[in-house]
């Protein structure tokens, strides 16, 4: 079950308290920036590892300004729409909110001590609009991307998984290296997966799933999924047909199209 280190307890809550009961995932975006970005990413992802479990979740973003590049950027970056946040009422059988925000905005509203309601349900808002109600807090440090920076749509996904290759809690400062450096990682898991495609199929080993899912249930750690995806290419006992699967299969909560070149070349 996933679990969500809540930095209001300071230890790790169940996401979904109910099971198979709806969820709420607010993204709390006060501008689109480079930390607004990551924001709503990481709700992306936890949107995903929900739904991967077998939670219905509901998306609901919170934005102060600049909505509209922020749709267009989220979309380059293959995140998937989240609703205004309009109606504030609860869901039909609505079990938990998770609020995903700024970590200097969590920080904020913590100390001003101003909480706008303390029952899960009744607040579809955050520090964008007065603060996050109730619910689990998934803190998001800041971001930072050097001046012209993956601006464009061929180096979107690049900089998704950039920006998913450090845990979420740590300050980031991206520059044109780690763009280059993520992008080159793309290509080469891209390249390989297409490989493995044309082998035969074998399933993905229990141990290796377990990996997979041990790592973002424990407070949606990223990277270790991403370290697990490296162990997975170079050990000698995992067959290519299951190195494919494992990929396909953890690439649902990455999102990072990993099997996008399937056929489109003669394979190595």
């Amino acid at each position: 079950m996933l679990s969500i280190n809540d930095p209001r307890t300071g230890g790790p809550v169940a996401a979904t308290p109910a099971r198979r009961g709806l969820t709420r995932v607010v993204a709390h975006v006060p501008r689109p920036d480079a930390t607004g970005l990551r924001v709503i990413l990481v709700a992306d992802v936890l949107v995903r590892a929900l739904e991967i479990g077998g939670t219905p979740v509901w998306t609901v973003l919170s934005a102060a300004e600049g909505r509209a590049e922020l749709r267009a950027r989220a979309g380059q970056l293959g995140i998937r729409p989240f609703e205004d946040a309009q109606d504030t009422t609860p869901g039909l059988g609505e079990a938990q909110v998770l609020h995903v925000l700024a970590a200097t905005d969590a920080d904020a509203d913590r100390n001003a001590d101003t909480d706008v309601g303390t029952d899960a349900g009744t607040d579809g808002g955050g520090p964008a609009d007065g603060g996050a109600a109730g619910g689990l807090r998934v803190e998001v440090a800041p971001a930072r991307l050097a001046a012209g920076v993956a601006d464009d749509a061929d180096s979107a996904t690049a900089l998704r998984l950039a920006l998913l290759a450090r845990p979420r809690r740590e300050p980031l400062d991206l520059g044109a290296a780690d763009l280059a450096e993520a992008g080159d990682r793309l290509e080469h898991w891209r390249g390989a997966v297409a490989t493995w495609a044309t082998r035969p199929s074998g399933p993905i080993p229990d141990p290796v799933r377990d990996q997979l899912r041990a790592a973002w249930e424990d407070d949606l750690d990223v990277p270790a999924v991403l370290d697990v995806l490296r162990r997975v290419e170079t050990s000698g006992t995992v067959p290519d047909g299951a190195r494919f699967e494992t990929y396909a299969y953890a690439d649902r909560l990455l999102g990072l199209e990993l099997t996008r070149d399937i056929g489109r070349g003669a394979p190595a």
